[in-house]
């Protein structure tokens, strides 16, 4: 069954390499979405697969990469839409 979620990371999670990495996990887990740098400094990503690779990312996310200081992270639930690759944006 394919599940879908939608997080938002808050604190210094720009410039620290967080959507490459990001990027890099879902493609090795076989997770499609995409991941964005957001005017405000926080990033978003959608994560859409296995429910196994999905909170594996979302659990990547709620650490960051190693200078990223994840304050908090938004985490939602969202019906899948079919997504096939995993982009950066």
């Amino acid at each position: 069954m394919t599940t879908r979620r939608r997080i938002r990371a808050h604190g210094r999670v720009q410039g620290v390499y967080f959507r490459d990495s990001t990027a890099w996990a879902a493609r090795a887990r076989g997770v499609a979405g995409w991941v964005r740098n957001d005017p405000d400094g926080t990033v978003t990503a959608v994560f859409e697969g296995d429910a196994a690779g999905v909170e594996a990312l979302v659990e990547l996310c709620r650490r960051g990469p190693g200078r990223a200081r994840v304050e908090w992270l938004e985490v939602a639930d969202e019906p899948p839409e079919g997504l096939r690759d995993f982009d950066v944006r």
